[in-house]
């Protein structure tokens, strides 16, 4: 028997959503405040993704304030296939509310946004027997209209659906209709540790939805498996008849409470039926694989050197990309970041990065900062939370941002000139205790163990011309999880500028 590994998607890509044609399936992510917004992704087996592009990849689709929070921009969205297109249904936090856009070939173009006048979040689009499209969302527990899809109105007044089982924030629905029912999954307990899955059904679209009896149908909450926050899933129907769901989950490392890096991730889970119900899980890091053709893609390069003219689609940056400060084209084969803002705490601040997908990987670039320039590498899971080894002038530094906190770790000095700035991530051997535990009394023997480590250890510095790293710090990695920080996202590993215009001359993420 085959098996395969989840996450199938592994890094921050959360809140799933999948639709299939003919053999060939797709998943749309969240993006949050990162743009280009709306990762999509493409399976023949539903094991091996490949990114293909993003739903709203350019300004006049999507561009974030400044000033938006970060874990703001754009959240769940869902991804259907109906009348010979893919539509796209999303809601853009603190800015453009829910929009939908459509395409004929998930890789784009993409239409511009048609916004859909509805409150809340988590749109989901479901088309019914006579072809009447309707949208359900998350406004007050789980609301449903009938709209025009092509144009956005409201063809009447949203009416209460099914709210779940009482848990809290009821979310995420996707609307189906399979046999003689309508069936309404949704996600409650909120999208932490107590996040879970239920599942109503329904003879008509307009209800009522009666809810499964043993609610919630998935849910790893108070367990010890090493998933938690499972949630937000959809549902596929593959092309040999069996169900499958795509679902969000993390991978909580380190002592209690654990500590997930990587943010949400997206797992694959077989779908049972049993008495007209759809039943999902269970849900393992190793589980048996589909009975589809296996199709691996070509493994996405670990390293860039910046020479093909564009930025590949694994390329993000925060709230916009401004061309004028993001350039290829200014010295060949480098990419060239212009500051706007003196730090990365800033509002403008120019950061372009890739997502961490391995739990022990190592992050390199080659930059040049030229007279008078400061830049390097960082590891960012927000403005307040944050780790980053740079240079300027002669000088290389660690810095670590913690809430309220923004300290230089570490100074050496340096030849001026290029420099290679690096990053380990590793959660092997003994963690750097950063808490230790005693007794009241002084004279007491400390108690053995007795500590709080968390999921890995970061270690910032640069190489030597003969490839030595030279080690600057070495940083608990909780304070770069969701954990310490809150939020939705994960950490995302690159480049920044905050002073001049430094030009890097490659970047490389590898798996250890």
């Amino acid at each position: 028997m085959a098996f395969f590994d989840n996450p199938v998607i592994p890094g921050f890509s959360p809140d799933p959503s999948i639709c299939r044609v003919g053999e060939d399936y797709y998943v749309a992510t969240s993006s949050f405040e990162y743009v280009p917004g709306v990762p999509l992704w493409h399976s023949r087996d539903l094991v091996h993704w490949r990114l293909v592009g993003h739903a709203l990849d350019r300004p006049s689709q999507l561009t974030l304030p400044e000033t938006a929070p970060s874990s703001c921009g754009v959240y769940a969205p869902t991804l259907r296939h109906h009348d010979g297109r893919f539509w796209m249904i999303t809601t853009v936090v603190a800015d453009a509310g829910t929009v939908l856009v459509t395409a004929e070939d998930p890789a784009g173009p993409w239409s511009e946004p048609v916004p859909v006048g509805i409150p809340g979040i988590d749109p989901d689009l479901a088309w019914d027997e006579e072809g009447h499209c309707w949208c359900v969302f998350s406004h007050d527990g789980i609301r449903g209209v009938r709209i025009d899809p092509r144009t956005g109105e409201l063809l009447g007044e949203p009416v209460e659906m099914w709210s779940g089982s009482g848990l809290q924030y009821p979310e995420g629905p996707h609307l189906y209709q399979v046999g003689g029912w309508w069936y309404l999954l949704l996600s409650e307990g909120g999208t932490e540790r107590g996040h879970a899955m239920s599942v109503a059904r329904a003879r008509s679209l307009q209800g009522p939805f009666e809810p499964h009896p043993g609610n919630p149908v998935l849910s790893h909450r108070s367990t010890g498996h090493p998933v938690q926050s499972t949630g937000h899933g959809d549902l596929v129907q593959a092309h040999d008849g069996t169900w499958w769901m795509v679902l969000l989950g993390t991978r909580p490392r380190g002592d209690t409470p654990g500590f997930h890096g990587m943010g949400r991730e997206t797992f694959l889970a077989p779908v049972r039926w049993e008495d007209e119900w759809p039943l999902p899980g269970p849900l393992e890091l190793r589980a048996p694989a589909p009975g589809l053709v296996p199709h691996p893609w070509p493994a996405e390069p670990d390293r860039d050197d910046f020479g093909s003219g564009a930025l590949a689609p694994c390329w993000v940056s925060l709230r916009s990309r401004d061309p004028s400060a993001v350039r290829l084209d200014e010295q060949p084969g480098h990419l060239v970041l212009h500051a706007r803002a003196d730090g990365l705490d800033q509002p403008g601040a120019v950061f372009v990065g890739r997502r961490q997908r391995a739990a022990d990987c190592s992050a390199r670039t080659r930059i040049d900062t030229g007279r008078g320039g400061r830049g390097g590498l960082a590891v960012r899971l927000d403005e307040a939370h944050h780790y980053q080894v740079e240079t300027e002038e002669g000088v290389v530094r660690a810095v670590a941002r913690i809430g309220p906190v923004r300290q230089t770790v570490a100074e050496r000095a340096v030849p001026t000139g290029p420099l290679t700035l690096r990053v380990d991530v590793t959660t092997t051997g003994v963690l750097p205790p950063t808490v230790t535990v005693r007794p009241a009394d002084p004279d007491a023997a400390a108690p053995s163990g007795l500590r709080v480590g968390g999921p890995d250890t970061l270690r910032l510095g640069y190489e030597t011309d003969d490839g030595s790293f030279e080690i600057l710090a070495e940083l608990d990695g909780r304070y770069v999880t969701t954990e310490v920080a809150g939020g939705f996202t994960g950490r995302v590993l690159g480049m920044y500028a905050t002073r001049g215009a430094p030009a890097f001359d490659w970047f490389e993420l590898r798996p250890a």
